[in-house]
């Protein structure tokens, strides 16, 4: 449990000359010439004006000091500020109810909602603290928990799932923060303090980059992935020839192709830039599409679902179908990178772009309005004429 804090000890308690002694945050040690010590806190109740037209503030007695303790002392007057802060006067009696952990999280999960990118992003946040901290301190008061509390949540996964445990304290402090700004709870929190204190050990993580294909292999492989009616195969070909990110193709829409100015509209709500992206259409992109208009589907790439889209999984399933081993459905974007470098010798702007990618400072990007889509559509026409083994000289270019 959380311990309260302030200016006074057991030993001052029992040894201050009479006076009024402050604790701090409005809670005061009266003691009186006869030696006789008593508790008393002072709050200002929100939202009410007293006699004089200011603020109103009140006192309360706590009891007498040789029955109420220093600790029994300020969590009795931690009640009445939070009473005081809700708005609520203290004299008219009502009890304070300190929600538990559990219910601060699920409440701030519905009020942030809307702000989140999708649906998914929400989930994360709850579920991570589903997972790993209500079976901790779920059903413990919010002001009850402090850094030993929090530590229990994040010792045991600090080193073998680092990235998740970062996550899950950046949830925990939220949690707490929007606690204390209720007046349920009070004082630094302790995820903070945690952190400026060095109390957890620091992890050196490894950048994990995603496996990718060598682009010397991609025309074998397209030539395989080209004979396979699944439509999965379809997929990861237009994948593999846009450069686009899994999720990106997956989610592809009817409404969002242009055909007539063979322009691919990616919406800025599926994007991770969360900036509309144009992908210039080739021949070969255009070619896997039409087709599948046939479907009459709202998605491009239409699932075994009626009317839903391909899994997330399928194109890597069926990479490992094709025992292609050591490759990811991620990492071709990779493979179009290596290959705009070394063989199209392409600007680094107008390669970056085509991934998608953010360049320069956010000045230098303000500038920048052009998306530079003419000079991405030649360099995805010379990568597709490369892919599909459309274009011997580059082969040979690349093998010289």
């Amino acid at each position: 449990m959380a311990h309260l804090t302030g200016k006074l000890t057991k030993r001052l308690v029992e040894t201050l000359p009479p006076g009024r002694h402050g604790d701090g945050n409005g809670l005061f040690l009266l003691v009186k010439p006869s030696g006789s010590r008593s508790w008393m806190v002072r709050v200002t109740v929100k939202g009410h004006t007293g006699k004089k037209g200011g603020p109103l503030r009140t006192d309360f007695g706590l009891g007498g000091a040789n029955v109420v303790s220093l600790h029994e002392a300020r969590e009795r007057a931690l009640k009445y500020r939070i009473l005081a802060k809700q708005g609520v006067n203290p004299r008219l009696g009502a009890d304070v109810v300190i929600p538990t952990f559990e219910e601060i999280a699920k409440q701030v999960h519905i009020e942030r909602l809307p702000t989140w990118k999708n649906v998914k992003h929400g989930d994360q946040f709850i579920n991570t603290l589903r997972d790993y901290a209500f079976p901790k301190i779920g059903k413990m008061r919010v002001s009850d928990i402090g850094q030993p509390e929090v530590l229990s949540c994040l010792s045991p996964i600090w080193t073998e799932k680092h990235e998740t445990a970062k996550r899950v304290a950046q949830r925990l402090k939220v949690i707490l923060d929007v606690a204390k700004s209720k007046g349920y709870r009070e004082g630094e929190n302790p995820v903070t303090a945690i952190k400026d204190a060095g109390v957890l050990p620091k992890v050196k993580v490894k950048v994990k980059h995603h496996k990718a294909m060598a682009w010397q292999d991609v025309p074998i492989f397209y030539a395989d992935l080209s004979t396979r009616n699944a439509m999965a195969a379809k997929a990861l070909m237009f994948t593999c020839l846009t450069g686009s990110r899994t999720g990106e193709v997956l989610g592809a829409k009817w409404d969002e192709v242009d055909f007539n100015n063979a322009v691919w509209n990616v919406p800025a709500e599926r994007m991770k830039t969360e900036a509309l992206h144009r992908v210039p259409l080739t021949a070969a992109m255009i070619e896997i599409l039409e087709p599948l208009q046939a479907m009459k589907s709202e998605y491009v790439f239409e699932g075994q679902k009626r009317h839903r889209p391909l899994s997330n999984m399928a194109m890597l399933m069926l990479l490992r179908r094709m025992k292609i081993e050591g490759v990811t459905v991620h990492g071709f974007r990779s493979t179009f990178r290596d290959w705009a470098s070394e063989v199209a010798n392409a600007p680094r702007e107008v390669a970056e772009m085509s991934l998608s990618h953010k360049i320069g400072s956010d000045v230098e990007r303000a500038y920048a309005r052009s998306d530079l889509l003419e000079r991405r559509r030649t360099l995805m026409e010379r990568w597709a004429a490369y892919v599909t083994g459309e274009q011997g000289k580059v082969v040979r270019l690349a093998k010289s």
